[in-house]
């Protein structure tokens, strides 16, 4: 949503444009904007599925949100133990996963335990090593013909700004991710290789279901059944996807309020200069 401009004319008394209302009319109109701007008012251009898609509540929408950071680390944990079979991250190094509130040496322990891919070794074999803080979460697949081989002519996306760009945004991947297991509807032929879901384009999705009850293991003890499962996972996309985003609601809020109070004194100016003019 783009600020809108607005101007003030001083012409004359009574001159359209010119009186007390108009200066709250405007840095009305302009905290509207950059409180649009900054994420504080709902999106109305929503993204539809075929199916309407359920609203649910997070923890980091609203002007004064915030991520739970428990539910972030969970949901590494699902994108780590299920998603990055298929999905790389290329935008986000190991490094950045500090952000979510681990220490440098729980990060150095993530990095460790995966591999990347390090050039040829003397016999011309591919090559791998320890990952380091440096390095990216790249895709499993040599390359992005490899992954449409793999997975039925359909390239799985990358998850470093899903949430941000997926059409109906993260109420719909939620209720994708749990929207498996329904009847299609008589006469929908779902081809080999796809599968039946109602949040998904057409109702077909190459993605086969990959949140089960218990399939993944919580470092704190948290019942992983796939609800929570697609809960703490969408999160952590969320969080991926904009992780200074608290910083920038602040800052929103903060300058909402400045200009709240720089227009009450805007108007008490206005009426003082003019007070005299009848």
């Amino acid at each position: 949503m783009k600020p809108e401009a607005f101007t003030i004319r001083s012409s004359r008394p009574g001159a359209p444009g010119n009186g007390p209302g108009a200066f709250a009319t405007g840095a009305l109109v302009a905290c509207l904007a950059l409180a649009g701007a900054a994420g504080c008012l709902p999106d109305a251009a929503r993204a539809q599925s075929p199916t309407p898609v359920p609203h649910h509540s997070w923890s980091f929408t609203g002007p004064l949100s915030h991520f739970d950071m428990a539910a972030v680390q969970r949901g590494y944990a699902v994108y780590d133990q299920v998603c990055a079979s298929c999905h790389g991250m290329t935008a986000v190094t190991y490094g950045d996963l500090g952000g979510m509130g681990l220490t440098e040496e729980q990060v150095g322990r993530i990095a460790h335990a995966h591999h990347v891919r390090a050039g040829t070794d003397a016999t011309g074999k591919p090559a791998s090593r320890p990952a380091t803080s440096d390095d990216h979460l790249l895709s499993p697949y040599a390359s992005p013909a490899a992954a449409v081989a793999a997975n039925h002519g359909a390239r799985p996306p990358d998850q470093s700004r899903l949430a941000v760009v997926y059409p109906g945004g993260v109420d719909r991947m939620r209720a994708l991710l749990l929207g498996y297991g329904r009847s299609p509807p008589p006469g929908t032929q779902v081809p080999e290789g796809s599968f039946y879901n109602p949040y998904a384009v057409n109702g077909l999705i190459a993605m086969p279901p990959l949140l089960h009850d218990g399939g993944v293991t919580y470092a704190d003890g948290t019942s992983p059944t796939a609800a929570q499962q697609a809960d703490d996972v969408v999160t952590f996309l969320a969080w991926v996807a904009q992780p200074h985003l608290e910083e920038r609601h602040r800052t929103g809020v903060r300058v909402i309020a400045f200009l709240l109070v720089l227009l009450v004194l805007t108007f008490c100016l206005k009426r003082r200069i003019w007070s005299d003019v009848h």
